[in-house]
């Protein structure tokens, strides 16, 4: 049975992203979900930086996607090498205009909004088992709450007469 809605569902937008940053989440996140990932956008890790996009596959595995709308985002944007600590596999994903500027030894994902196709796979490193535990742990009270949040809008002491 799908899930119905009664309000508007907008995307997580924090004033942060870019239209074109949107797009390639969009894109991106409907890839993972193709490949079996269950994702969840802007996500806060343990050491406090925000993941763009987090997936967590069917087998357990995490994989994080850092977006990049341009090259002067990538340059201006270290952070990304907080992730690999968190994830088995670390990808970038961008516009097919941006080109690829990124790291040879990390994935790629080119995107137009809609489709999208990796371009390079990134290798593979096992999270020991406590933090992979920690990441799914905060991918599912993350996504449940804001799953609440759609259902439930109004914060408890707002409904009070």
């Amino acid at each position: 049975m799908p899930l119905l809605s009664v309000f508007e569902v907008a995307p997580l937008v924090d004033g942060r992203q870019s239209p074109a940053a949107l797009r390639v989440r969009r894109g991106t996140a409907r890839l993972l979900r193709d490949l079996g990932f269950a994702v969840v956008p802007e996500l806060t890790l343990s050491c406090g930086r925000r993941a763009d996009l987090v997936g967590v596959g069917a087998q357990g595995d995490v994989v994080i996607v850092e977006i990049k709308s341009s090259l002067a985002d990538f340059r201006a944007d270290g952070k990304w090498q907080h992730y690999k600590r968190a994830c088995d596999r670390l990808y970038f994903a961008t516009l097919p205009e941006v080109g690829d500027v990124f790291p040879r030894d990390e994935g790629l994902i080119l995107t137009d909004g809609y489709d999208a196709t990796i371009v390079r796979e990134a290798p593979a490193r096992r999270v020991p088992a406590p933090q992979r535990r920690a990441m799914h742990l905060r991918v599912a009270q993350t996504a449940a709450r804001r799953l609440h949040e759609i259902e439930d809008p109004q914060p408890r002491h707002a409904l009070a007469v």
